[in-house]
């Protein structure tokens, strides 16, 4: 248990320290070996990587619609009904997003717009590893369906036996998703932002990974030729903000829920109440052990903090300086706590809301701004599968109460030639009037 108010500032900020990414000059020349080697040999060179990390027998990057299908139609009733529930609820709240154009006089004569275009073609990463990820496919897939982009790029690294999990392939086919690859990694990243013979250049890649998915995206984001990102990513993490009435099981198994993703998470617990802290603990050490991820949530809780504040007040300053990617607020009257909490990837009000609930099926969107990019980042939306673009159009009589003025500006900045623009009008409006 950390007491907040006996550390130094200096203190303070390491106990909200998170744990180091890999951030190696051997992992970054690694992730540019890659690169490099897909540029220069395209498919061969994603074929050979996937093939040595993950489907030795690999010969041939698509997977068909007919293959898609197939694996889809193993998705056991049940679980098709859950991924139904959770694509309807994540359509339905992304579609409450769609933006209105604008169209503004903000002169006699000058007419302004803003208008909204689905980026034309996406790339949605979904990581392999352990366990399926149809969730994460609904999460990228919904948004760009609902954006109306016209090419849906999937990459994702197969099995030893050539297949991807039947869950991602149902997930994939409710979203309009056609265009599957099989391939992870760093390979996939820079053939989907530089092309391949297979695969055709994307606009703009989304999706979570490991720490060489992550220097990829950062690589290629970077280069003219490249491909955007979504945001910048991290290991993911959970605060939970708590007082004396919080339930103590709930809030240690909102812990273990993030800490179960992977052994670089970070869970905290910030709380008024040692008494919660001391009933969080055992609970913790009971939920853990009966775990069929023990040994990956161990290893996480190893990163976790227990941090005792004076009062609920102090404790939202503590979250508002950590910055959380997930912020569970298990507090009287939490939605009265709202305007004092400023940086959060996205906010799970009260006892009965659990982190799970955004990660699958209440409708909002799982990938979020970690370490700490919450304060200048947000949460993924429909917006970032769209780009926005102005249109102005100026009549004679637009021309004549505006160029007097920017004729002025130009004068003063220097620029005779954005002068001349608007005197040569001018003059020609002056003749013919």
């Amino acid at each position: 248990m950390i007491n907040w108010s006996t550390l130094s500032a200096a203190e303070q900020t390491a106990a909200l320290a998170r744990p180091a990414m890999a951030d190696s000059a051997k992992l970054r020349a690694t992730v540019a070996d890659i690169i490099t080697a897909v540029l220069e040999r395209g498919d061969e060179a994603v074929l050979d990587f996937t093939r040595r990390f993950d489907s030795p027998e690999l010969t041939t990057l698509p997977l068909s619609t007919e293959k898609r299908d197939e694996l889809a139609s193993r998705v056991t009733p049940q679980v098709q009904d859950a991924i139904q529930t959770a694509f309807n609820n994540v359509k339905q709240f992304h579609e409450a997003q769609y933006p209105q154009d604008i169209k503004l006089t903000t002169t006699p004569g000058v007419v302004c717009e803003q208008r909204f275009t689905a980026l034309e073609a996406v790339g949605l990463y979904i990581p392999g590893g352990s366990a399926p990820l149809p969730s994460t496919v609904m999460m990228l897939g919904v948004p760009a369906l609902v954006a109306g982009c016209e090419r849906k790029v999937l990459c994702t690294p197969p099995n030893s036996a050539q297949e991807i999990a039947p869950e991602i392939a149902y997930a994939a086919k409710l979203c309009g998703i056609e265009e599957i690859y099989l391939c992870g990694g760093a390979q996939a990243i820079a053939a989907m932002a530089f092309g391949t013979q297979t695969i055709t250049k994307v606009d703009k890649i989304f999706g979570p990974g490991n720490s060489f998915v992550t220097e990829a995206k950062q690589q290629v984001s970077q280069r003219a030729d490249g491909a955007a990102i979504d945001m910048p990513a991290g290991p993911s993490e959970v605060l939970v903000l708590a007082d004396n009435n919080a339930d103590a099981d709930f809030v240690a198994s909102d812990l273990l829920s993030q800490a179960e993703h992977g052994p670089d998470s970070q869970a905290i617990l910030v709380t008024n109440s040692e008494a919660l802290i001391n009933a969080v603990e055992a609970a913790v050490a009971t939920q853990l052990a009966a775990l069929s991820r023990n040994s990956i949530a161990s290893k996480a809780m190893g990163n976790a903090r227990y941090i005792l504040t004076a009062t609920v007040d102090e404790a939202i300053a503590v979250s508002n300086q950590y910055a959380p990617e997930h912020l569970i607020v298990q507090c009287d009257n939490a939605r009265d706590l709202l305007p004092k909490i400023k940086h959060a990837g996205s906010i799970f009000l009260g006892p009965w809301s659990p982190e799970s609930a955004g990660d699958y099926a209440s409708g909002t969107n799982h990938v979020l701004p970690t370490y700490g990019y919450a304060r200048n980042y947000s949460s993924l939306g429909l917006l970032d599968f769209m780009r926005r673009y102005t249109i102005q159009e100026l009549s004679e009589d637009g021309m004549r109460n505006l160029g007097p003025a920017i004729m002025q500006l130009a004068d003063a900045e220097g620029l005779d030639a954005h002068r001349n623009a608007v005197g040569y009008r001018m003059t020609k409006l002056q003749q013919n009037d």
